[in-house]
């Protein structure tokens, strides 16, 4: 059992013999045991100290657990505390424990994983509820700076209302955070590149109006763009019916091939829905995906009126020419970019092929979609 640091358990009950159990259990664990006997000491001690979960028995003389968990959640600090309410018999009582607003609860004679279990989910919930309201406040202090010297960087925010006009929201984000421009200069990193287009593309464009082509890219972009920023992938850029995207720059992670094809798969299921409408309307449309993993030299390029974040190398070409290679509705990878994604992706092999500026051969899988049965949550 992995110990909670710095957990504080607050444990309520009128049976002393009670209470040294839950302490024995939990104390060697390294939780912070404090008890109480009675509801209002349990009110009380809360108020007094920082407690990150209640153990609270329920049949307690005066006031009993429910009455206590029902004032828990009535005050505004301790309206999220965890509570775990101990009871004695069936499902009755856990109904109107779960309808005081108790979190979970355990049936006595407590069993001791279950107990250990339970307790370390909902602290690490609590901790994760104190980093937010920690976040909360630190954001709300730094709004109130901002305000202070809002004369004084004007300059700055403009220039950064550029960047988050020409570059990806993270990178822009990045910038804004931390200050720092060096995160656009030139620098070397492997990344995961998908790269897609429209099948059919140049045979409709040449066949339709401008205003219709037009019309076309909008719903396709529009659909693509909110699943790149969803998955945090970097767009390099839409060109026409092709669209450029990387993982790990300048946002690293370390699931660029999974979120890669995560993210493809998606895509697929959404033009799909598109080209459904399209194809109402005569427009015999299909998407292709390629995706490769590599190193490539990133940073900016451009002017100072017009900046972008570019990715150069073979990794780029290689996306591309796969996607190149890829029937409709096909989302080709490289043997590297699948066997590093993981048993969840679902593919066959597609064997080798031979790549147009690429002397040797590439081994592909063509990937039919994302197990979900094996995402644990």
């Amino acid at each position: 059992m992995t110990t909670t640091p710095n957990s504080t358990v607050l444990v309520v009950d009128d049976q002393p013999a009670n209470v040294r159990l839950l302490e024995a259990i939990l104390a060697p664990r390294g939780y912070d045991v404090r008890t109480a006997s009675s509801g209002d000491e349990a009110l009380r001690t809360i108020a007094a100290n920082e407690v990150d979960l209640v153990l609270l028995d329920i049949v307690m003389p005066g006031m009993d657990g429910y009455e206590v968990c029902r004032r828990i959640r009535g005050q505004v600090d301790t309206a999220y505390l965890p509570v775990v309410m101990v009871t004695a018999s069936g499902d009755e009582q856990k109904v109107k424990a779960l309808e005081a607003g108790a979190d979970d609860f355990l049936t006595k004679p407590v069993n001791q994983s279950e107990l250990l279990a339970r307790v370390a989910s909902l602290a690490r919930i609590k901790r994760y509820q104190d980093t937010i309201k920690r976040q909360a406040g630190e954001l709300a202090a730094w709004n109130q700076e901002l305000e202070s010297r809002v004369e004084t960087q004007v300059t700055q925010l403009q220039r950064m209302s550029r960047l988050r006009r020409f570059l990806s929201p993270q990178l822009a984000e990045l910038i804004v955070d931390s200050g720092d421009e060096s995160l656009l200069e030139s620098h070397r990193r492997e990344i995961v590149v998908v790269f897609c287009d429209l099948r059919g593309f140049t045979t409709f464009a040449e066949a339709s109006e401008p205003e219709e082509v037009m019309g076309v890219l909008e719903e396709y972009h529009h659909a693509l763009g909110d699943l790149i920023f969803r998955f945090e992938g970097t767009l390099e850029r839409f060109a026409g019916d092709g669209l450029m995207v990387f993982f790990n720059d300048p946002v690293r992670c370390e699931d660029g091939p999974l979120r890669a094809i995560r993210m493809s798969v998606a895509m697929r299921t959404r033009v799909r829905g598109l080209a459904e409408a399209w194809r109402r309307r005569g427009h015999d449309l299909g998407l292709g995906i390629g995706i490769a993993q590599g190193y490539a030299t990133l940073g900016k390029i451009g002017f100072d009126s017009r900046l972008d974040y570019a990715a150069i190398g073979s990794v780029t070409n290689l996306a591309a020419r796969l996607c190149a290679d890829a029937d409709p509705w096909q989302i080709l990878v490289t043997e590297r970019v699948y066997s590093a994604a993981g048993d969840l992706v679902v593919g066959e092999d597609s064997g080798n092929r031979e790549v147009r500026g690429f002397s040797r051969s590439v081994h592909a899988f063509s990937v039919r979609g994302i197990d979900n049965a094996r995402i644990v949550s």
